[in-house]
């Protein structure tokens, strides 16, 4: 069985770093299936994956449909023999049915990881109902039940949720963020990690600065947010200074290994309007480091209200700041959030659990290809 898994993300997030984790593990427990990543040159994915032992091609992707790009596809596909093709956005999912057109590639799993709804035009709905796609792996039931209403055959989507890879962590960072940025230990850093886009809604963690900081007068918080800038970062920078909050907010971009950095969180704050599942949340399980968060996609099904984190609806900063302020509050809840979490995180959420019911599916549609 030869995999090839198909991404044309330009920047790193979640859905990549879901690629890397479904591949490492398989390295480990399913050596007989060799897996091979196609994304995009000069991308941050393919310099993350060049240092792993991840097979990968590149192509270039200058432009939405980039034919150079839909060529190496196919030209991959005959070449290498691929058994199934993995594909892990809604890019990469147009790119690939074009060059099926061209080539007659072989079936199609696709990998659903937002709470998006799909949207109910004709191209799109043909794109999602294509005949090739074998199977729709949901990462959440949230994802799964919004996705429903788009996709004809409803028996092509599952769910299989991501989790984290024990066999890779690491806390190793090139700095920490108290000593670099100066922060005293009585101080409490709030952390977040998600790129400057529409679905983490970073308004919402301003709001939530803002009123911990000039209406709760509370100046024992620091806040950091890590994630790629975008278009969307000028606003947010001009909005920091608006409220005067330059020294309690940190924007420290795109960082490699981000991940490694939430043990120097004190609380793990998520403001998304829109998620599948984020993996922040999963990360911060692991690292035991308590969570407040949005009740958005797939978040309840990890976090359970007032159990093991707090969660707030979207866009509720008022909520959402006093969940920050009981939990910096007490110790026994701190203490709690943590240990129900990771509790739940082994017993669940693994991505040695996520390769299982992978590997499941792909030998499910190779048995009735």
């Amino acid at each position: 069985m030869h995999i090839l898994h198909v991404s044309a993300v330009t920047n790193w997030g979640g859905g990549e770093y879901h690629i890397e984790n479904l591949c490492s593990e398989l390295l480990t427990s399913n050596p007989e299936i060799k897996n091979t990543v196609l994304c995009v040159e000069d991308s941050p994915f393919k310099e993350r994956l060049s240092k792993t032992k991840i097979q990968y091609i590149t192509a270039p992707l200058r432009i939405k449909i980039d034919l150079r790009y839909v060529f190496k596809l196919g030209k991959i596909c005959k070449k290498h023999q691929i058994s199934l093709i993995h594909i892990h956005d809604p890019s990469a999912l147009q790119l690939t049915i074009i060059a099926d057109k061209i080539y007659n590639l072989p079936p199609f799993v696709l990998s659903k990881k937002t709470s998006f709804p799909i949207k109910d035009r004709k191209k799109t709905l043909f794109k999602y109902n294509y005949s090739k796609i074998k199977k729709i792996l949901c990462v959440s039931n949230e994802t799964k039940n919004v996705a429903k209403k788009a996709i004809v055959d409803k028996n092509k989507l599952l769910t299989v949720y991501h989790g984290t890879n024990l066999k890779t962590k690491s806390t190793k960072t090139p700095f920490l963020i108290r000593k670099k940025y100066n922060i005293p230990n009585h101080k409490t850093i709030v952390g977040h990690i998600g790129n400057h886009i529409k679905a983490k809604h970073l308004e919402t963690f301003i709001n939530v600065v803002d009123r911990i900081i000039n209406i709760e007068k509370h100046t024992n918080f620091i806040f950091i947010q890590i994630g790629t800038f975008s278009e969307r970062t000028d606003a947010l920078k001009v909005k920091v200074n608006q409220l005067n909050l330059q020294e309690h907010l940190i924007f420290m971009g795109y960082t490699p290994q981000a991940s490694n950095f939430i043990p120097q969180f004190d609380i793990a704050l998520m403001t998304s309007q829109s998620e599948g599942l984020p993996q922040f949340i999963y990360e911060s399980m692991y690292h035991k480091t308590p969570i407040v968060s949005t009740d958005v996609g797939g978040i309840s099904e990890l976090i359970t209200h007032e159990v093991n984190g707090f969660l707030a609806p979207i866009h509720d900063a008022d909520t959402l700041t006093a969940h920050l302020l009981k939990l910096n509050n007490s110790t026994n809840l701190k203490a709690q959030f943590i240990s129900k979490s990771y509790k739940i995180l082994l017993a669940q959420f693994t991505t040695e659990n996520m390769a299982r019911e992978t590997v499941k599916i792909y030998k499910s549609v190779l048995k009735d290809a």
